[in-house]
């Protein structure tokens, strides 16, 4: 019901894209931002598209996880990739893979707990809850849980709040495979434990 009853995520990223734009305006390019989502609308089929239709002399792909993973940044430049080619689309093409550290990133995550600890109880300990993987995909390589560890360990050196309690979790487990932990609810438990409040 906060959230309006529904998920927020294609307002943001088209209030994100219209951000881009003014912010690319001005330069010594003509450069439109386009939206793709992986498993709504607008599909990639259908950006595809409308990139082919303003011919553009480069293309710049930014996923918007800035954790890099198989199964998210991947997958979907793949599915890039194969709209593409499927549309005949052949321009030169850049990928932007990740930034799990990067500083406007990690500022502006920061500013935005900072004002919420301002009104938080004293004993309050910060989680950082990030979605969750199964072990296996870890396991062969992916990079997402060290990313993970490294954004959250970054926010809290820019929080620089001596002695901050915090803690990386994972939440959306499903399935019978091991994923990787805590989880969310495990760390809400220990929290209650311990007697601190929580901001996640």
């Amino acid at each position: 019901a906060a959230l309006g009853g529904k998920s927020p995520l294609l307002e943001n990223t088209i209030t994100q894209a219209i951000s881009l734009s003014h912010a690319l305006q001005g330069k010594d390019v003509t450069a439109k931002v386009f939206v793709s989502m992986r498993y709504w609308h607008p599909l990639v089929e259908q950006t595809v598209q409308e990139v082919a239709a303003f011919q553009p002399d480069k293309i710049i792909l930014l996923p918007l996880y800035p954790q890099f993973s198989t199964t998210t940044s991947f997958s979907s430049l793949q599915n890039w990739r194969r709209a593409a080619k499927q549309a005949g689309l052949s321009v030169p093409t850049e990928e932007i893979c990740c930034y799990p550290e990067h500083e406007g990133f990690v500022t502006a995550s920061a500013d935005l707990i900072k004002k919420i600890l301002q009104d938080a109880p004293k004993k309050v300990r910060l989680l950082f809850s990030a979605h969750g993987l199964p072990e296996k995909i870890i396991q062969a390589g992916d990079p997402y849980q060290r990313h993970c560890e490294k954004t959250a360990e970054a926010i809290v050196r820019e929080l620089n709040i001596p002695l901050l309690d915090w803690q990386m979790c994972y939440q959306s487990r499903v399935g019978r495979l091991k994923w990787i932990g805590p989880s969310t609810e495990q760390a809400l438990e220990t929290a209650a434990d311990d007697n601190v409040g929580v901001v996640i």
